[in-house]
């Protein structure tokens, strides 16, 4: 049991908002391209959806949302994603047509091997191995 005067009842990272100007495209692209699975998709509120895709078997979820007003999608999401395989899906990302950085950054140890890539509104994700 945790105590409230040292700390909170949070237990873990569910799911990060990531802003989108095409749900269905985002959806597409995030399924169709990169292989998560579709954990939600469900209208709520005034004719808006609550979409949430994972990597399959991940335990954190990314729900694609439309931006609040003053708001845009383009953002430097800060998230960075876990590979097995860095080099492969490196190669495969980008023959898959998706904006990823030209080569994979080898910075030596303790620093893994990483590279960027943006969804199609221009999100920034990092995938690290």
């Amino acid at each position: 049991m945790t105590d409230s005067t040292k700390g909170t009842r949070i237990t873990e990272l569910g799911r990060v908002a990531v802003p989108v100007s095409d749900q269905d495209r985002a959806l597409d692209f995030y399924v169709g391209t990169l292989g998560f699975e579709k954990r939600a998709d469900v209208p709520f509120g005034d004719g808006h959806r609550w979409i949430e895709v994972a990597p399959v078997g991940g335990a954190a979820a990314i729900s694609l949302v439309l931006p609040m007003e003053g708001q845009s999608p383009g953002v430097e999401t800060g998230i960075i994603l876990t590979s097995e395989d860095i080099d492969a899906d490196h190669a495969a990302l980008r023959d898959r047509g998706v904006d990823a950085d030209e080569e994979v950054q080898r910075w030596g140890d303790p620093v893994p091997p990483m590279f960027g890539f943006r969804d199609p509104d221009g999100n920034k994700f990092m995938i690290v191995q």
